[in-house]
């Protein structure tokens, strides 16, 4: 069985929802704390033992290449200002033995499309998946990811990252039926795009968290335009299920959908509380906070 090497990045999306901040910014270099979270994601992949980082861009996403290349001229200066724990922070942005790759969606044709897109890099293996607009903490535990790997060391098929949503919001996931299994991890019996509530399997959605074996890659030439006009990778998952097991993983971690707004601010807020420089005066500030003024 193959090691999982390679992780793709699809980041050619627009960020609508963060208009204006996206205009002339990548949705993915939005900061929370003092880390875009691209790098959130990168740090996830690079945990799990990914070597290969590809990243699937469109136009507009420069500065997502730009802030994982060295930046010769801020190295220098801070050098000479003396300012070595900055360097350091600088220079740990993707580890020496981990290489970045790009490589274009030149059509806005969903995330099917952006996962077509890399497999003349990522060839015959299995890979991860990652979207950044989720920000998964797994605290002391493996990342979110590295769970992930794990599973498919252990069974050898494509793994789902899953979890409970709210019945009313299955309409903004794909959404899985599972058979009965092991505590957390268990065979998919039906994927569906975003369904109805009233139509909805289950209340398992599909979150940015996937481990595919190369045969998505097949599916995903022969699957066509499904919801929304776009190549969706829940309508390939499907196809793969009559061919081989996809499982459904529940990782353990708290996942901040990045997405939405709320969700940014959730995760910009609790992040600020668990970041070691700022927790305690960020934590006094909260908690002197006069709510009844907003």
């Amino acid at each position: 069985m193959k090691i999982i090497r390679k992780a793709v990045f699809p980041v050619a999306g627009m960020g609508t929802r963060f208009l204006p901040a996206t205009k002339a910014s990548p949705k993915e270099m939005l900061p929370v704390v003092d880390k875009p979270l691209i790098q959130y994601a990168v740090e996830e992949a690079v945990s799990a033992g990914i070597e290969q980082i590809i990243f699937v861009t469109g136009r507009n996403k420069h500065s997502i290449a730009n802030h994982f290349d060295k930046a010769y001229e801020l190295e220098v200066e801070l050098e000479k200002r003396g300012k070595d724990k900055l360097l350091d922070v600088v220079r740990r942005i993707v580890p020496d033995h981990v290489s970045c790759i790009y490589t274009r969606q030149s059509e806005a044709l969903g995330l099917g499309h952006a996962v077509l897109c890399a497999e003349p890099i990522v060839g015959n293996e299995p890979f991860a998946v990652l979207l950044a607009d989720d920000l998964i903490d797994s605290g002391e535990h493996p990342t979110c990811i590295a769970q992930m790997v794990h599973q498919y060391e252990t069974h050898g098929c494509s793994v789902l990252g899953v979890q409970e949503v709210a019945r009313e919001e299955t309409d903004q996931y794909g959404i899985v039926a599972v058979a009965p299994g092991e505590p957390g991890i268990s065979r998919v019996e039906e994927i569906v795009e975003k369904p109805e509530p009233a139509a909805a399997p289950s209340q398992l959605g599909v979150v940015g968290r996937y481990v595919l074996t190369p045969a998505i890659f097949k599916q995903l030439r022969q699957t066509g335009r499904g919801a929304g006009g776009e190549i969706q990778l829940t309508d390939a998952i499907g196809k793969l299920m009559t061919e081989e097991q996809v499982l459904a993983y529940q990782f353990t971690g708290k996942r901040y959908d990045c997405g939405s707004k709320l969700g940014y601010l959730e995760a910009t807020i609790e992040q600020g509380l668990r970041h070691a420089e700022l927790r305690d005066g960020f934590r006094d500030y909260l908690s002197n906070l006069d709510l009844s003024k907003f």
